[in-house]
């Protein structure tokens, strides 16, 4: 249940007509809402909604604190505005938050007539007069409007910052053990998060045919769980590369309380100031290049290829999107607002041409937007049940940012609306015939059952 934040203030001192002006907005904007919901007044008055009233109990509750919200809804039109309110602890949602996300789509559909909107707007301004609540402060929301997609190194060192830097035992509350903030593999619905965690690790690797030995180099490291296991379980020199301080300095101390400090190695470092051509055997780049910008996709592809050994082996893990590009919407706004600045999505079929295009031969292609909906619930529900901690090192707000960033993503994974694929593919050699980079078939992946 959400931790309640306000005082109450005396129905006494509101006129009654701003009350029923409230009231009337609520009832046009939620009275066709498919489903049943339940909304407190900052009055203390509980209203139900919905086309199953009667039918089915409210799943969740609202808890309406500032009137003004409803102000704010009718005027800036569209969803963010509520997100915005609860960020800030002017609306609360008791119950199921899931469900609760349905409003977005019931509001992205909603159509009233031009009387019914003359009426919303009279009634929204009205409110304008309606005394100001005290609200305890949840803290400063994150917001990122200072970011504008050129994606230089300053830019994208920000940005990384921004979304990375939160604080290391904010995530380590949420995360498994090892801190993979990635997409899980689940080889059963009942696996727990670190197991399916570690069915991840082993998957790449195993996808990529790592061998003692090999160089291998993982961009955008985290905090050092691929590399760790990667050197520990397949014997090769590992390097990583992040751009944020503090994932850096939690992968050392990591490498170093393994004991690898002589096989991995991790630095803060741009993709686009990797040095060399021809020097690794393998590379891996597991949900980064969602930061990388699509403008910056083909200098991002050609790094890529020119750091890789000929016939050499290269995992591109990342989230895409549904649509051409990163047309502006309710959901890039939100997610550019608020969670990754910078951040851009894709077509997958448009990133594997973009792959081609850079002389890559694709040679596998694994869809796992059901692990990762299934990952993501797993991560709402460890933070939930550490919302006392997680407050002592973030806001109420930030922890109400992700904890809302994260259900949306995990209903948005499951509809198909976001997807996230593993493409991998190899180096095409100088010289014809083609060697064979991988197997002829995938027999290979699923023989060996993971015991670690």
């Amino acid at each position: 249940m959400a931790r309640s934040t306000s005082t109450t203030l005396p129905t006494s001192r509101v006129d009654p007509g701003l009350n029923e002006a409230a009231v009337r907005i609520i009832h046009k904007l939620l009275s066709r809402f498919d489903g049943s919901l339940a909304l407190r007044l900052w009055n203390d008055a509980t209203h139900s909604f919905g086309q199953r009233v009667g039918q089915v109990a409210p799943s969740f509750t609202l808890v309406l604190r500032d009137p003004k919200v409803l102000r704010d809804l009718v005027l800036k039109r569209g969803p963010i505005p509520l997100a915005d309110a609860y960020f800030h602890g002017r609306l609360d949602v008791e119950g199921d938050l899931y469900a609760a996300l349905g409003l977005k789509h019931h509001f992205q559909t909603l159509e009233l007539t031009g009387r019914e909107r003359a009426a919303l707007l009279l009634d929204a301004l009205r409110l304008a007069f309606m005394p100001a609540r005290k609200i305890a402060p949840a803290g400063a929301v994150p917001t990122t409007r200072q970011f504008h997609h050129d994606h230089s190194l300053e830019s994208d060192r920000a940005a990384i910052s921004h979304h990375y830097d939160v604080s290391n035992d904010f995530y380590k509350l949420f995360l498994d053990e090892r801190m993979v903030y990635s997409c899980a593999y689940f080889h059963a619905a009942d696996d727990t998060l670190e197991a399916a965690q570690r069915q991840k690790l082993d998957h790449i690797c195993r996808k990529l045919r790592l061998a003692p030995g090999e160089r291998f180099l993982d961009i955008g490291c985290g905090w050092g769980a691929l590399v760790i296991w990667a050197a520990r379980h397949y014997g090769v020199k590992a390097h990583g590369i992040t751009l944020s301080q503090a994932q850096l300095d939690e992968a050392r101390k990591r490498i170093a309380a393994e004991g690898l400090e002589h096989l991995i190695t991790v630095e803060l470092r741009d993709y686009r100031a990797l040095e060399g051509e021809g020097v690794y055997d393998k590379v891996s780049s597991v949900g980064m290049f969602e930061h990388v910008g699509l403008a910056n996709l083909p200098q991002y592809h050609a790094t890529v290829h020119r750091v890789l050994k000929p016939n050499g082996l290269f995992l591109n893990h990342g989230i895409t999107h549904e649509e051409d590009g990163w047309q502006p919407s309710v959901d890039t706004e939100f997610i550019n607002r608020y969670v990754f600045p910078d951040g851009e999505l894709d077509r997958v079929s448009a990133i594997q041409a973009g792959m081609e295009r850079a002389q890559f031969e694709i040679q596998d292609v694994e869809n796992l937007r059901g692990h990762y909906a299934r990952t993501l619930r797993h991560w709402v529900s460890r933070l939930e049940a550490r919302h006392d901690e997680a407050t002592i090192y973030v806001s109420e707000a930030t922890y109400r940012v992700w904890r809302l960033y994260m259900a949306a993503s995990a209903l948005e994974f499951e509809s198909g609306g976001t997807g996230i694929y593993q493409i991998l593919a190899s180096r095409r050699p100088d010289a014809r015939p083609y060697a064979q980079p991988v197997p002829l078939t995938r027999r290979d992946l699923y023989d060996r059952e993971i015991t670690c």
